[in-house]
């Protein structure tokens, strides 16, 4: 064999082993993201001041064990849920929307299966005790035509101990006051923290919400990688440093 062949040989065997690493890479990368954490990016404000419009975060598949919504396209394999635990009173969760079992949502889980929910003057009760609301400053952000807005912010503890804000800038908004929910057997009520900008499940008809399945969990919310403005672009790199939000970077999401 020439020196030439054997260069060739070795060059053609290099490219084989990237390849090799490549798919490999891939391959343990889809596992990843199919089984155990999926990334997700929040579009809304209706966790303000928990989830920002740009956050980047990855979400557990393993929490809840696995349905058919856990999957890429949904494919119906099986009914219910496989291993993995119930969800928690304050877990932030992803969910599909129940009315379409497609889209995705992320809200906090207020009621558990049996459970009694209402919002009375803004605060919440469940089971017919008030859930303590309690002033914690302000939160300030921009408006659509960036003005700047600041809103009361509220720290709510619920019966576990669990303790996070909530926005209220509308004293009697649309859904402060409302009937008594029954959680069914099997569903969550879920609410954003932003009360005032969160369809969730206070909106029990037509296309809202409403009472989610334990079957549409997707995973649970655990911790931001990634948090940028909305005059972010990958494409502007020289705006990075003042559309980043660097203090936002692994935080974990309670």
């Amino acid at each position: 064999m020439s020196i030439k062949d054997a260069a060739e040989e070795t060059q053609v065997d290099g490219v084989k082993e990237t390849a090799k690493v490549i798919l490999h890479a891939l391959i343990l990368a889809l596992i990843v993201r199919v089984f155990m954490y999926q990334p997700f990016n929040i579009p809304s404000g209706s966790m303000k001041d928990t989830l920002l419009i740009g956050d980047y975060l990855f979400v557990s598949k393993m929490s809840y064990g696995y349905s058919r919504y856990s999957f890429p396209f949904s494919p119906n394999l099986f009914e219910g849920r496989l291993v993995g635990e119930t969800p928690e009173r304050g877990d932030v969760a992803v969910f599909k929307l129940p009315s379409d079992n497609e889209t995705d949502y992320i809200k906090r889980v207020i009621g558990l299966p049996g459970d009694t929910v209402q919002m009375r003057s803004g605060t919440l009760y469940l089971n017919g005790k008030m859930i303590p609301k309690i002033r914690d400053g302000n939160f300030s952000t921009t408006d659509y035509y960036g003005r700047a807005v600041v809103m009361p912010r509220y720290k709510e503890t619920l019966p576990n101990g669990i303790v996070y804000h909530v926005l209220d800038g509308v004293p009697n908004g649309t859904f402060d006051n409302t009937a008594v929910y029954k959680v069914p057997e099997g569903h969550y009520f879920m609410m954003g923290d932003n009360r005032d900008n969160s369809s969730d499940s206070r909106a029990q008809s037509g296309n809202g919400v409403g009472f989610v399945p334990y079957e549409n969990f997707v995973g649970r919310a655990e911790v931001l990688f990634f948090s940028a403005d909305e005059n972010w672009s990958i494409f502007k790199p020289w705006g990075w440093p003042s559309s980043i939000r660097w203090s936002r970077f692994f935080n974990l999401i309670r």
